[in-house]
């Protein structure tokens, strides 16, 4: 199953970009972040690197 970030919660830090193995995640025209559904290995990476608990299942 992909993650998905709450663009409520996000901060647009970034830290989940970097903890992404296959590149899935990128920042939106918004300067928010978001995952690529289709791309995503489902590996929960990002959603312990997420410092504001944006991402999730």
């Amino acid at each position: 199953m992909a993650f998905s970030i709450s663009k409520d919660l996000c901060i647009g830090c970034g830290t989940c970009e970097g903890e992404c193995p296959v590149g899935a995640i990128a920042v939106d025209a918004d300067g928010k972040y978001a995952i690529d559904a289709d791309a995503c290995l489902g590996c929960g990476a990002c959603a312990g690197a997420c410092p504001v608990d944006a991402i999730a299942e």
